[in-house]
């Protein structure tokens, strides 16, 4: 665990892995933080370099008066390759952090050798959708949005397991600020031009119960990449890495040796 001063935000991140390893970076979603690939990280192949951090305004990252633009997070994930040489890295992004992975690709290529993209869009929701959460969560806090965003979250069967508390718990106790914040960004963003210029391996992964990022939107985002490939997994809302660790980690872990990455 370690901060990361980037000026205007302090940036909670964790590098797990040996110096030399193989790199690569994790940007996780809307309302969670780092933990949210703990699922995983022991089923992925040795030998990587693994940086995963909380966005601003989530976690243990500081939270800056909102609201943000796209460009900041942007902005702060390729800060924060830089400060620790992550180049060339195998970059997964999910929902919100699936929009840092299409922004930071065009700006800095040099970064990326592969991106999954997992549970996005090139654009997600409206204008007005995104206005009426950042009002419902000014208002009553993020407890207000707490049901409604499990149930688009996971699928019907995960919602009756003891663990939904575990990530009920993690929305709810991240800050509103940060919350609103990164909502705004999502609201600002359309990918669709800029994503399809994009020439860099690309797989999507969707989940069948999706009740944020439907498999079709996700399908729609890759087919503007040429090349790109796309995996559903079945029975898993917007985190599958959270319901379905080891179909997740098996995914990009062949992506990661069909692409030359390891």
């Amino acid at each position: 665990m370690h901060m990361a001063d980037l000026g205007d935000v302090r940036l909670h991140y964790r590098i797990d892995g040996p110096d030399d390893g193989v790199p690569v970076v994790f940007a996780n979603s809307l309302g969670t933080d780092l933990r949210l690939w703990d699922p995983i990280l022991p089923l992925l192949p040795a030998g990587l370099r693994i940086l995963r951090y909380d966005k601003r305004g989530h976690g243990l990252s500081t939270c800056p008066d909102g609201p943000y633009t796209m460009g900041a997070l942007v902005s702060d994930a390729e800060k924060l390759m830089d400060l620790h040489g992550f180049k060339d890295a195998f970059f997964v992004g999910l929902s919100i952090g699936g929009l840092i992975a299409q922004g930071l690709a065009v700006k800095r290529l040099d970064l990326m050798r592969a991106m999954v993209l997992s549970n996005t869009g090139a654009k997600i929701g409206t204008k007005q959708m995104w206005d009426d959460r950042i009002a419902a969560v000014q208002t009553g806090g993020i407890e207000a949005l707490g049901d409604a965003t499990m149930e688009r979250w996971f699928s019907k069967e995960f919602l009756k397991t003891p663990d939904l508390e575990l990530w009920r718990n993690m929305l709810v106790r991240q800050q509103v600020e940060g919350y609103a914040g990164c909502s705004a960004a999502i609201s600002g963003s359309d990918f669709y031009a800029t994503t399809a210029t994009l020439r860099l391996p690309t797989l999507g992964i969707a989940g069948s119960e999706d009740g944020a990022t439907p498999p079709d939107l996700v399908r729609e985002m890759v087919d503007l990449v040429p090349g790109s490939q796309f995996h559903l997994i079945r029975k898993a809302g917007h985190l599958p890495c959270v319901e379905r660790p080891e179909e997740f980690a098996n995914t990009i872990s062949a992506f990661m040796r069909a692409t030359g990455h390891i």
